[in-house]
């Protein structure tokens, strides 16, 4: 017997429907109109918008002949489109979704997806930048960086502590600060694959690292 979990999701990010989720489990319509599966109040919205259609070969999604349009990342579509992870969906700029298969869902906080452009899973030590899944895994070091930075985001978070977490307190006589700048410097690098427009990881001369990590949409 399939579960809703087997099936690819939609998940309403930014607009009123955020951090509701639908499994795409038979065509979905969405739309102004009460009678519509996903059901967007605003005026921008048609009554009959958009559909997404799950096939054998994947999920598709079209406009309806809306009045406002239909995106798909961030280009509006003329003819139904094939959905890949992690696609961003617009309907008007009233409602916008993500579109995730189910082997490759994104973790969840209270209220739905977690707030920020960089978010980690550790129980899978899978990493997301703008909504990419980074591929291939980051390295065990790498990711053992990168989250400690995650966890206290915001906070500066001085070398020594790092070094201690990534190589463990035993080895960490040993690891010189050459070590440390380049494993920053290529986790910059895979970050910046994935969002070249922003450093992730900030460095505050004479103190440590911190993470920035800007809300998503920003």
């Amino acid at each position: 017997m399939e579960h809703e979990d087997d099936y690819p999701i939609l998940v309403a990010q930014d607009g009123p429907l955020k951090g509701q989720r639908w499994a795409l489990s038979r065509t979905l319509m969405v739309g102004r109109d009460p009678t519509c599966d996903i059901n967007v109040q605003d005026r921008q919205v048609s009554r009959f918008h958009a559909r997404v259609t799950p096939t054998a070969e994947g999920v598709t999604m079209e406009d309806l002949g809306s009045k406002n349009g239909t995106n798909h990342n961030g280009t509006e579509i003329t003819a139904p489109v094939m959905l890949q992870d992690g696609d961003l969906l617009g309907i008007a700029l009233a409602q916008q979704f993500i579109f995730l298969t189910s082997d490759a869902t994104m973790p969840l906080a209270e209220g739905g997806l977690r707030q920020g452009r960089l978010v980690m899973d550790q129980k899978s030590r899978q990493v997301w930048v703008h909504q990419q899944q980074v591929v291939p895994p980051l390295s065990a070091q790498q990711f053992k960086l990168l989250w400690m930075l995650y966890e206290k985001q915001g906070q500066v978070i001085s070398r020594s502590d790092l070094v201690a977490v990534v190589w463990g307190e035993d080895q960490m006589a040993g690891v010189s600060d050459q070590a440390l700048d380049a494993l920053i410097r290529r986790l910059r690098d895979r970050l910046a694959v994935l969002d070249p427009s922003h450093q992730y990881i900030d460095t505050v001369r004479g103190h440590g690292l911190r993470l920035d990590n800007p809300p998503n949409g920003e």
